[in-house]
């Protein structure tokens, strides 16, 4: 597994600590930031991270990204060549998980969907969250839009890290992710100028609203 700058991950265990030492059973931590700033790996680095400190079991990350539309209903709705933008998302879905996980049922399991970027579809039932599961590490474009529904998603997050990154680290590694796909590198270079970094775009202007930003060096 990949893991996350070592700076990366003690400034996002630094604004986690005060959490921790709260004492409440549940935390829900955001991470928000541009496509390919490396959240899917901070996320994971940081709830395996958390599990060596305070036990299996003890944090898990969720993935926005499991609330995509499938590629059937951009189809039917227009939105194929879109697809990463706010709209293009099952948003109410994923605020409705949040609450979900915000207040677990005592012996509930919370399964949420993951997306795959091998069918390039969303996948339900992928990750498991027990209810004495502490830290649930969130991760996602979106989590900081100022506007309804994802601001319903926001309020369910104690704290919120914004992870940034230098345009061209994240625009080489859109490439990559497009050529992976499948896509010519013509292609692949008009998809992540005209989707990618339009979405990023939007994204950037939603730091202020961070607890916490840290950079990727």
């Amino acid at each position: 597994m990949a893991t996350s700058h070592p700076t990366v991950l003690a400034g996002a265990r630094s604004a986690i600590e005060p959490l921790l030492a709260g004492g409440q059973d549940r935390i829900l931590v955001g991470i928000a930031g541009p496509p390919a700033a490396g959240k899917s790996t901070l996320a994971a680095t940081l709830a395996a991270d958390l599990r060596a400190d305070l036990g299996e079991g003890a944090a898990v990350a969720v993935p926005m990204d499991g609330f995509h539309l499938s590629n059937t209903q951009l189809a039917r709705l227009g939105l194929t060549n879109r697809k990463g933008a706010p709209d293009t998302f099952d948003a109410w879905g994923f605020a409705a998980l949040l609450r979900r996980l915000r207040s677990p049922q005592a012996g509930e399991v919370v399964y949420a969907p993951e997306y795959s970027r091998v069918v390039h579809e969303s996948i339900g039932g992928v990750v498991p969250v027990p209810a004495q599961t502490r830290v649930v590490v969130v991760e996602g474009n979106y989590l900081l839009l100022p506007s309804p529904p994802w601001t319903l998603a926001r309020k369910q997050l104690d704290l919120v890290l914004y992870l940034d990154a230098a345009t061209p680290v994240r625009v080489d590694a859109l490439l990559r992710r497009q050529r992976a796909r499948g896509l010519a590198a013509a292609a692949a270079h008009d998809w992540v100028q005209r989707s990618d970094e339009a979405n990023a775009a939007l994204i950037q202007t939603t730091m202020r609203y961070a607890d916490v930003v840290l950079t990727r060096p």
